[in-house]
């Protein structure tokens, strides 16, 4: 699958639920960060995630807990921060808890499609 939009600098605050699906299709690899503006971790990890927005190929989708609790129960979340890396509309990978900017800039270079 090919992406035929150009991918954003920076993290697309989810709006609509509605929208999720085609974001993770729109573009060919997704970090999608499930947060609360509440959480500490969430809010320690803010500068990482950025990071993977402006310096990798992946799109990054920020997903409020609070406001999309449906969209989060249907991923599994239980906790947050909860990244899940998206490849050709697949989730790929899952990570549960507060992560380091190299292990997420890894978990998405190495899922690039």
């Amino acid at each position: 699958m090919s992406s035929t939009e150009s991918v954003p600098t920076e993290p697309i605050q989810l709006d609509s639920a509605a929208d999720f699906d085609d974001l993770v299709a729109d573009h060919d690899t997704v970090l999608v960060d499930f947060y609360a503006d509440w959480c500490g971790p969430c809010q320690m990890m803010e500068p990482a995630v950025e990071s993977v927005a402006s310096d990798t190929d992946a799109a990054v989708v920020k997903v409020d807990v609070d406001r999309h609790q449906a969209l989060a129960g249907e991923y599994g979340v239980q906790s947050i921060p909860t990244l899940l890396v998206f490849s050709g509309g697949e989730m790929v990978e899952q990570m549960v808890g507060a992560q380091s900017e190299s292990a997420l800039h890894g978990a998405v270079t190495e899922n690039i499609a």
